[in-house]
């Protein structure tokens, strides 16, 4: 580039330079150099002790949301996904983004228990009472017909919501399918024990542990309610023979 930069150039000389110009030229040019660096470094500690503080990075307004729909993205035929997602809106009371994702959940998985029992919920908290009993006929029906686990799963699922009257709908239709069950008997039990029906407790607890004695819980459940009982002593354990 040609032309003055600021008046910063030095003057153009006719033949070589003399001895002191030899010295002190060269400290001249360090100490403008040097004087530079230090304005320079001033005016930069200046701005950062005069800019404000950065802001803080905000929240998204639902990462949980927002991570969800991205799974939806990776595989949108996973039930528990959906399942999710509608318990996210079903809490947020947005009752037709939940509805959807109850129905998007059942669809892809038409047996899931806690979309089934969340969907009654659904319906109960949004004032529909009528739908709520119809859909949770339907469901009970559903896992009557399969088996009395799967009665028993739906039952828990209710009670998981705090839906006391079909949990207890459930678990007494899964003792009327099968008397002799331990885990109905058991479930009953339980039910009645967190209810502070001692009584009736016992009796469902006391006939669990009589058809099928391995189980520790009733046991303790039975023995804090007065009921002495006994475990069976743990099958021997076999060594296995050492190869010849």
């Amino acid at each position: 580039m040609t032309g003055k930069r600021g008046g910063l150039e030095p003057t153009a000389r006719m033949g070589p330079p003399n001895a002191r110009d030899r010295v002190w030229a060269p400290r001249w040019i360090l100490c403008l150099l040097f004087g530079s660096v230090l304005l320079a470094f001033s005016g930069c500690e200046e701005g950062i002790r005069s800019a404000p503080p950065a802001p803080l990075p905000t929240a998204t307004s639902d990462p949980t949301e927002a991570q969800l729909l991205a799974e939806l993205q990776k595989k949108y035929e996973n039930p528990q996904v959906h399942l999710e997602l509608a318990r996210l809106y079903h809490k947020a009371q947005n009752w037709l983004k939940a509805e959807g994702y109850y129905n998007n959940a059942l669809g892809f998985d038409p047996a899931n228990k806690a979309a089934q029992a969340g969907f009654v919920k659904l319906f109960i908290d949004r004032g529909e009472p009528a739908k709520a009993e119809q859909f949770a006929n339907a469901y009970m029906g559903q896992a009557a017909r399969t088996s009395v686990r799967e009665t028993l799963r739906l039952g828990w699922e209710f009670k998981q919501l705090k839906l006391d009257d079909y949990t207890l709908r459930c678990f007494r239709q899964a003792l009327a399918a099968d008397p002799n069950s331990f885990e109905a008997n058991k479930q009953l039990g339980f039910y009645y024990l967190e209810k502070g029906d001692t009584t009736q407790a016992k009796q469902y607890l006391r006939r669990s542990f009589e058809l099928y004695p391995r189980q520790p819980d009733v046991a303790g459940a039975l023995g804090k309610l007065g009921v002495v009982v006994e475990l069976p002593p743990e099958p021997p354990q076999t060594v296995p023979a050492k190869p010849k």
